[in-house]
């Protein structure tokens, strides 16, 4: 759901979204769930308990970061926009931050001696769905909603963070 929430702002903040960068970004955000799950199940205690002290925070900030930058690129008038979030460093950072908590989930695959690669496959390929779902929705979105779209957008992954936060930091 974090992909497609990201998905969705990005779809919201760009409508004119090219299907090669839709699919980029689908092809980032859906290996990097199955991946980590992987590198959580294999990598096991050793480095959850390595990352887990600041895991949410690397999370949330990664998110509030992407956050207050669609915010102020939702002020410039679309051909002014900068970069394309999905190359290089932005897109990284956003498969990153869609991803850790990924981590957690293959440790508990690990845990539970259950298969890795059939619930891995399967978190990748949701993920790569919703991620084509969510660009594809944004832009709808963003006509019903006018100009505060990408606010809202901003709004959704600063939610995101803020869930993330709370959520490690109760339990």
């Amino acid at each position: 759901m974090d992909a497609f929430a990201v998905s969705l702002g990005i779809g919201i903040s760009r409508p004119e979204i090219k299907p090669a960068q839709i699919l980029r970004l689908a092809l980032a955000f859906g290996p990097f769930q199955s991946g980590m799950t992987l590198i959580g199940a294999f990598a096991g205690a050793n480095l959850i308990k390595h990352i887990r002290s600041f895991d949410h925070w690397l999370a949330a900030g990664l998110l509030f970061f992407v956050a207050a930058k669609m915010v102020y690129e939702s002020f410039k008038e679309p051909h002014l926009r900068e970069g394309d979030p999905t190359r290089g460093l932005a897109l990284l950072v956003l498969a990153v931050a869609t991803s850790i908590d990924a981590l957690a989930v293959g440790l508990s695959l690990a845990a539970l001696h259950t298969s890795l690669f059939y619930p891995a496959a399967v978190i990748g390929l949701v993920a790569f769905v919703l991620t084509i779902a969510g660009v594809k929705i944004g832009p709808l979105f963003g006509r019903l909603v006018g100009r505060w779209a990408e606010i809202l957008g901003a709004a959704v992954l600063l939610l995101i963070g803020v869930r993330i936060l709370v959520t490690h930091l109760r339990g």
